[in-house]
């Protein structure tokens, strides 16, 4: 009997985070959902299991490393070898808004920086395992400022650019071990995402940026495309 497949998502979130959950589970995947908060992770394994999909939640800052570490092991020990890890977590403060990068401080740049660290942690963590299967493959979630100037972004700039870096130099560096990685690079707002909600809530805000929104169902479809094909590293989705 094939082992079963477990699908970590790492930043679950009521947007994006949530349609990888669907569209893996979708697929016969066990999902593992990691996120800082408990409080929703029930409704969000409820949801789940109406599907017939198979899932947990684990509370756990991707920051914390020895937290998100422990998490990844405990994750294992309940479902089986890890298959796919998307990373995408989210703002901490959905309000918060960055220094524009002619004030932006290399503090700044440092803090913005965690994200990326976090990631070169988790990923570091479940590589191994993956490479001496010969399967599996990860995901990285990041913003358009990686590739388009964005002067308001300040900080979040820099290190959405390393993040998307890492992943294609990975993925490069991956090819033939069986194991993918790519980048998912997001420009404008996702629905259902806390911080969708945030400014819909206020219909102006919403007005300033045009309604432009993204699909997050959307984008977990090309995503699983892209683990499944394997025949490029990065997608661009933009409302802007």
């Amino acid at each position: 009997m094939p082992a079963r497949k477990t699908a970590v998502i790492a930043g679950a979130g009521p947007g994006l985070g949530m349609s990888m959950a669907r569209r893996f589970g979708r697929e016969g995947y066990a999902v593992a959902l990691i996120s800082r908060s408990p409080d929703r992770h029930p409704g969000y394994v409820a949801e789940l299991a109406e599907s017939g999909v198979e899932a947990a939640g684990f509370v756990a800052d991707v920051h914390d490393r020895d937290r998100v570490l422990e998490t990844l092991d405990e994750i294992t020990a309940r479902f089986g070898p890890i298959g796919l890890l998307y990373y995408g977590p989210g703002a901490a403060d959905v309000t918060a808004m960055p220094e524009p990068i002619t004030e932006t401080t290399s503090d700044d740049v440092r803090k913005a920086m965690s994200v990326v660290y976090a990631a070169v942690d988790v990923a570091g963590h479940v590589l191994p395992g993956m490479v001496g299967r010969g399967e599996g493959g990860l995901l990285f979630a990041g913003g358009l400022s990686a590739v388009l100037p964005m002067p308001p972004l300040g900080a979040l700039a820099p290190a959405a650019a390393a993040l998307r870096t890492y992943a294609l130099t990975l993925n490069a560096a991956l090819a033939g071990q069986g194991v993918y990685a790519g980048s998912l690079t997001i420009g404008g707002l996702v629905e259902r995402g806390d911080i969708h909600r945030y400014i819909a809530a206020d219909p102006a805000r919403l007005a300033e940026l045009g309604g432009k929104t993204l699909d997050p169902d959307a984008i977990a479809d090309t995503a699983w495309d892209m683990f499944t094909k394997r025949d490029r590293a990065e997608e661009t989705f933009s409302a802007l």
